[in-house]
């Protein structure tokens, strides 16, 4: 009998299950997908529909590797159990020339013996509600992605562009920046009483809440401190009662990303990364083993195998007291893929110490964090009592409250510490009983505007709003970075100059479709198009409906010349005017309307742009605008300058159009090989690279002065996504 061929996505994943199915099996990766729309055209008829497909670049050889293995052998296929396998699986059947109505479909949420082994006894059809779910998106962002780009093209700068959910998110974290950049903090004051150590702070005056409203003024503060000064206290109120914390549900991606960006430092994209290893399977001295179910999921569901399990394994390692009984978590979000379990070890013996022999690094990181939180949602709440006191001055003008918490029983918390409720200190009160303050405190404080989306935060809201998927989230944020719409500082998101200036246009010209309603719309009716509630075809249609008429619109403005964009800015100029940022052929530069001066600036720098216009005044020692070199030109002896052009920075004569001047830009490291000075050059293709003027000698990475500790050899630079830099060495 031949042997039954089997696809799956990656090598990985091809040795992992290879080991489980053993003979009578031969198992190969496609590698992703194997055939897309095309490249270099926009592919699909806009009066039937009907896209048009091509082998991807590179994939040729992979796709004739399939065919020849799978001539006169059963083809079972495994790609992952999300909309873009299924997608994979599709277009592989195509190629193959497997019929729709055939059981080719290998379907499973985990990579042990068992699963594969059920999965290949019971092969599936290929779901066409979710191949045809796919092709919707993947033509709407084609449509999106081509109407919209040559825009940005004509009206900014070339090399744009623009994403249907991507412009979305761009859209939050500008206007989000935006109310940041117009918040005016003012001063307000807290008042306390200090009892036997413990602040007690102030909560109600005349039963209306404390806020940061309530005292503004030294003034208000000193009257209300005096009014107290002269006043006594008693204990109005002491309540207890005993509260339960329930453990977190297991992680469905979104938490998975937001816990390891939280707590590990990661961006969205690294943890899908690890995650999708540790699903896959992991090369350890036992052959490659999986550790962990399919890691794109909105689904808390468990099986019910899984959770007796873990249960036995609570009962034993902790006790019969720490086993909860967990209910699957009903989300708001109504559409809800729950075809997955949620993301859970594979086999939870394996803690996170005996893992210690077999994994390392990142993927053991993961792991744990995952371990922890699948065992912890099985555990029994935490127990705490909680006591409130309440004390008022004579007159009952003022409230002070005090909330203290002792945990009576940590249940999860053994294994998952959780931030405590409130004050951990206790007074010991009875009701009408006097108190007497050590002091009365008060102390200045001012108003915080809010807080800048980080990757864990933006997820997290993208997820609320019902924009994106389980599998996109990443992708999404990953995309702002590699545009250079988004950078990080720390672990802020903040938008440049030139993804403030996109979503700006985008906004303004396309408001129903870079709308986050809108967008969560479109995202519910895939999930319509995947349960067979609604045709994909129908669904394009009534998009293009509506985008057709914005794009009508903003083409006939770009035409006519009103198109043009335009921005004031709040750096002066030697002439007594202001500079304004316009957009020319190659991007945006300032230009002085009075006297016509022109200067380069940076597109890529994170820059506040208020109401039309752009804050440079407090900003300008950060800008790399024309920076002088301390250096004299030589052929004038004017000072020369940096300068920004076609093809990135450069070295000019600030004494231009006199002196013509212009040089690449030099590294202060000069070549380890002959010690020449290295320039910055950029190659046909816009790539950057390093060049010794001397020897010839090139580097791809930039080259610093430090040098590894291990080998002796050169670090150099590595830019990860938001732009931070690292130093690695090449060797």
């Amino acid at each position: 009998m031949s042997k039954k061929l089997v696809i799956v996505e990656s090598p990985a994943k091809a040795k992992t299950i290879s080991r489980y199915l053993g003979d009578g099996f031969e198992v190969t990766a496609s590698k992703g997908h194997v055939r897309d729309l095309p490249e270099s055209s926009f592919g699909i008829d806009l009066e039937t529909l009907e896209p048009t497909y091509e082998i991807l670049k590179g994939k040729q050889k992979v796709v004739s590797e399939l065919k020849k293995m799978a001539r006169g052998k059963e083809v079972l296929l495994a790609p992952d159990i999300d909309r873009e396998g299924e997608a994979i699986a599709w277009h592989i059947a195509r190629l193959l020339g497997l019929s729709e109505s055939n059981k080719v479909r290998l379907v499973f949420n985990e990579i042990t013996r068992e699963a594969i082994r059920n999965a290949v006894d019971s092969p599936k059809t290929i779901d066409m509600n979710k191949v045809n779910s796919q092709l919707a998106r993947r033509v709407l962002d084609r449509i999106v992605g081509y109407k919209l780009s040559p825009l940005l093209w004509r009206s900014i700068a070339g090399g744009l562009s623009a994403g249907r959910v991507q412009s979305v998110a761009l859209r939050f974290i500008v206007e989000l920046e935006k109310r940041i950049t117009e918040f005016v903090p003012h001063k307000y004051y807290r008042v306390s009483l200090e009892i036997d150590g413990v602040r007690v702070p102030l909560t109600r005056i005349d039963g209306k809440k404390f806020g940061t409203d309530s005292i503004t003024s030294k003034e208000l503060l000193e009257e209300i401190l005096q009014e107290l000064r002269g006043s006594s206290f008693f204990v109005d109120e002491v309540s207890r009662k005993k509260k339960k914390r329930n453990p977190p549900p297991p992680f469905i991606t979104s938490s998975m990303q937001q816990a390891a960006v939280s707590s590990l430092g990661w961006s969205a994209s690294k943890t899908m990364r690890v995650a999708q290893q540790l699903y896959e399977g992991v090369e350890t001295p036992e052959g490659n083993v999986a550790f962990i179910t399919y890691m794109r999921t909105d689904s808390t569901r468990i099986s019910d195998e899984a959770k007796k399990r873990v249960r036995h394994l609570i009962a034993e390692r902790y006790g019969k007291n720490y086993t909860g009984f967990y209910k699957t978590a009903t989300k708001k979000q109504t559409k809800v893929q729950d075809a997955h379990e949620a993301i859970r070890p594979t086999y939870i013996d394996r803690s996170p110490e005996q893992l210690k022999r077999l994994v390392s690094g990142d993927q053991l990181k993961l792991y744990s964090i995952i371990w922890n939180r699948f065992v912890a949602s099985q555990m029994a709440p935490s127990e705490y009592e909680i006591t409130n006191v309440t004390i008022k001055d004579q007159k009952g003008k003022y409230s002070f409250d005090l909330e203290s918490q002792e945990q009576l029983f940590d249940g999860f918390e053994k294994l998952l510490p959780q931030p405590r409720f409130s004050n951990q200190t206790k007074l010991e009160f009875k009701k009408s009983e006097k108190v007497d303050p050590d002091s009365i405190t008060s102390e200045e404080d001012m108003t915080k505007p809010a807080s800048r989306f980080n990757e864990a935060s933006l997820v997290k809201e993208l997820e609320k709003r019902g924009i994106g998927r389980p599998s996109t989230y990443a992708t999404i944020i990953g995309t702002l970075f590699d545009r250079k719409y988004v950078v990080k500082s720390g672990r802020e998101l903040m938008p440049t100059l030139l993804g403030s200036v996109v979503s700006d246009f985008l906004t303004a010209g396309f408001p129903d479709v870079i709308d986050g309603k809108f967008t969560a719309t479109m995202e519910s009716e895939l999930d319509d198009v995947e349960s067979a509630a609604k045709d994909w075809k129908e669904v394009i249609n009534d998009f293009m409906n509506s985008f057709a008429k914005d794009l009508g619109s903003v083409e006939k403005q770009i035409k006519n010349g009103r198109g043009s964009l335009e921005y004031s800015t709040d750096k002066p100029c030697e002439c007594g005017g202001s500079y304004k940022l316009v957009f020319g052929r190659y991007g945006g530069y300032l230009r002085c309307p009075g006297c016509e001066k022109r200067e380069s600036l940076d597109m890529t720098l994170s820059l506040p742009v208020l109401n039309g216009k752009v804050l440079l005044k407090d900003k300008l020692s950060e800008l790399r605008v024309n920076s002088r070199l301390e250096e004299k030109c030589p052929e004038c002896r004017a000072d020369l300058v940096v300068k920004r052009g076609r093809f990135g920075e450069f070295v000019a004569c600030s004494a231009y159009p006199n002196c013509r001047y212009t040089r690449n830009l030099r590294l202060e490291v000069p070549c380890a090989k002959c010690g020449g000075e290295i320039e910055r050059l950029r190659s046909k293709k816009g790539k950057t690279y390093f060049k010794c003027s001397k020897c010839g000698e090139l580097f791809w990475r930039e080259p610093t002065k430090y040098k590894c500790d291990k080998c002796d050899g050169i670090l150099s630079v590595k830019y990860k996504r938001g732009g931070n830099k690292v130093l690695y060495c090449q060797n």
